[in-house]
C-alpha cells in the first residue's frame, strides 16, 4: 500500500482551526458587502455556503470557500410539462440575470477593493490574503423546481440555484439538498462518509500533481459524488481505512464495469451524475484503475 494507515486516518481531518477562521472571515465580509450596498439592501437575497467547505468534505489543497448570493425577489422556474408561468400568478421579471451579477460584482468590490474581485465564468473570485481565504462567490436566482413533484401549487416546490454563466450556458444546483443529503448519508455511517470523502479528495489531488490523473475529468465534486454511491455497510464493514478504501474502489469499479451505475445522482439526488456532459463514466472508470495501481493495492 502506497499510504500508510496512520496517513490516510491523517487524511480524514477536516481544515485547521487557522484555515476555518480564514474562510469565516471572508464569507462574514461577503455578507456584509451585501447588507451594506444600496442597491441590494432592500432586494430578498439569502447569502449561504456550499461546495466542499459547506459540506465539511474540503482538504487543504482547496481551501477557498463557496459563498451562493441567492436572489429570491427574482426566481426561475421550472414547470411541469403543459404548464407555464401565467397558471401560477407570477409576473416576468423586470431584471437580468447579467444585471444582477454586475450588481453583486460591484458591492464585493467596493468592500474587498476593486483588483481582489475579478470575474470567472461561474462565480465572482476574491483574492485571498493573510485575512480571509479565497472565495468563490455564485450570484444566482433561487430555482423553484415544480416539474419535480407535479406541483401546481406556487408555494410547493423544490429550491436550487439558477444562474447563467459568462459563456452563456444556464445552470442549475441543488447545494441544499447535497448538504442535507451528505448528512444524512454522514450520520448512518457512523462519520465515516466524510472521512471517506476526504481521503479519497486527497488520493485524487496527490494523483493529479503526479501526473496520474486529469484534474478537469475528475474533479473533487465528482469524488464525493461516487463516495455517495457507496452503500453504507461497505463504509462501515472494515475495520482499518486501508481496507475501506480498497473496497470502495472495487465496488465503484464494478459497479460502472456491469452497467449498473446508470441511475446514479450527484449527492442533491436531483441531477443524474452521468448524463449530462461534466463527467463520463469512463473516465471515472479509468480513475478507479488507476487509483487501485497508484495505491499499489496490486492484484
Amino acid at each position: 500500500m502506497k499510504y500508510s494507515e496512520q496517513t490516510l486516518q491523517k487524511w480524514t481531518a477536516p481544515l485547521s482551526q487557522t484555515e476555518e477562521q480564514r474562510a469565516n472571515n471572508a464569507i462574514k465580509m461577503i455578507k456584509t458587502a451585501i447588507n451594506e450596498n444600496e442597491n441590494l439592501k432592500s432586494m430578498e437575497i439569502e447569502v449561504f455556503t456550499q461546495g466542499s467547505y459547506a459540506n465539511n468534505t474540503n482538504v487543504r489543497a482547496e481551501s477557498d470557500v463557496d459563498v451562493c448570493v441567492m436572489l429570491k425577489d427574482i426566481f426561475h422556474e421550472k414547470y411541469p410539462e403543459g404548464k407555464k408561468r401565467e397558471d401560477y400568478g407570477f409576473d416576468a421579471a423586470d431584471m437580468t440575470f447579467r444585471q444582477y451579477r454586475d450588481l453583486i460584482k460591484k458591492a464585493l468590490q467596493d468592500k474587498f477593493q476593486a483588483d481582489y474581485v475579478y470575474d470567472g465564468n461561474k462565480s465572482l473570485k476574491i483574492n485571498e490574503n493573510t485575512y480571509h481565504v479565497q472565495a468563490d462567490v455564485v450570484p444566482a436566482f433561487q430555482l423553484r423546481n415544480y416539474y419535480y413533484w407535479g406541483s401546481t401549487d406556487p408555494n410547493k416546490y423544490i429550491e436550487g440555484t439558477w444562474f447563467v454563466a459568462k459563456d452563456g450556458k444556464e445552470v442549475s444546483n441543488y447545494p441544499k439538498r447535497h448538504i442535507k443529503n451528505g448528512v444524512n448519508k454522514n450520520n448512518a455511517t457512523n462519520y465515516k462518509y466524510k472521512k471517506l470523502v476526504r481521503i479519497m479528495k486527497h488520493i485524487k489531488n496527490n494523483m493529479v500533481e503526479d501526473k496520474m490523473a486529469d484534474r478537469n475529468k475528475i474533479t473533487s465534486f465528482l469524488v464525493e459524488c461516487l463516495v455517495y454511491q457507496i452503500p453504507n455497510n461497505i463504509i462501515t464493514g472494515c475495520s482499518t481505512w486501508t481496507e475501506t478504501v480498497r473496497q470502495a474502489i472495487i465496488f465503484l469499479y464494478n459497479e460502472i464495469d456491469e452497467g449498473r451505475h446508470k441511475e446514479w445522482c450527484e449527492v442533491s439526488d436531483m441531477l443524474y451524475l452521468f448524463r449530462g456532459i461534466k463527467w463520463t463514466d469512463l473516465d471515472a472508470k479509468q480513475w478507479l484503475y488507476d487509483a487501485w495501481n497508484y495505491l499499489e493495492y496490486g492484484e
